[in-house]
């Protein structure tokens, strides 16, 4: 079961202003890696649903979270079908994330009040994702569709939309500050925050520093 409702986990995200997106097939990784997130400054983090049984390294890890973490938001990412959503859901999900919308997808988490952000690359799925529930839709690839500019132009006729970028975003001052002077509500961040040297090394602080850097230069724009 979640341990956060939907308003506390949209208004997080809001907050904070990044979402940090991660994958390792190893639990312990994964749960230094979200601490160091934590350590950071960051309360919302996704993991990807990006290999084989990753859904048991996500239930390992909700269930030690609680305790290490107790105020990290742990969401889904990479969902593409509803059958994957109940099941991270059932594993403790706060939330789910797509990289496309999927109505059936929304259907399952509305009944259980769990917010639901699918992937959209255009004004249109935008709208049909808002009219299905989605409170938060996320832009991806956001540097493909057409990156700050998308965003604006986006705000423009539809001012209520809450968008999460994800893909080419980086945590510099230069990157982040367009994003959020274009209107995103958060922003999705994955490799960047997370050096491979860092990861193999486990140099959990530069991580953490990564985290505190950029949640630094968010606060500024947003």
């Amino acid at each position: 079961m979640a341990r956060f409702n939907k308003q506390k986990v949209i208004y997080t995200m809001a907050a904070t202003g990044m979402v940090p997106v991660f994958y390792n097939a190893d639990a312990d990784i994964t749960l230094q890696v979200i601490k160091a997130c934590y350590q950071g400054g960051a309360r919302a983090f996704e993991f990807t649903n990006r290999g084989d049984f990753a859904h048991e390294v996500f239930g390992s890890v909700a269930r030690r979270l609680k305790d290490e973490c107790p105020d990290m938001i742990l969401g889904a990412g990479s969902i593409v079908d509803p059958a994957t959503a109940a099941l991270y859901m059932q594993l403790g999900a706060d939330f789910i994330v797509g990289p496309m919308f999927n109505p059936e997808i929304a259907r399952v988490c509305n009944r259980r009040l769990m917010p639901y952000i699918p992937g959209c690359g255009s004004l249109t799925e935008i709208s049909m994702a808002q009219e299905a529930g989605c409170d938060v839709c996320k832009i991806f690839p956001a540097g493909s569709v057409g990156g700050p500019s998308f965003v604006k132009n986006i705000k423009a006729p539809m001012p209520w939309t809450q968008i999460m970028a994800t893909g080419a975003v980086e945590p510099t001052e230069e990157n982040l500050s367009g994003w959020f002077k274009a209107g995103v509500t958060c922003v999705g961040m994955g490799s960047k925050l997370f050096p491979k040297e860092a990861i193999a090394q486990k140099k959990w602080n530069e991580i953490s520093n990564l985290c505190s850097n950029a949640l630094s230069i968010i606060q500024k724009y947003h």
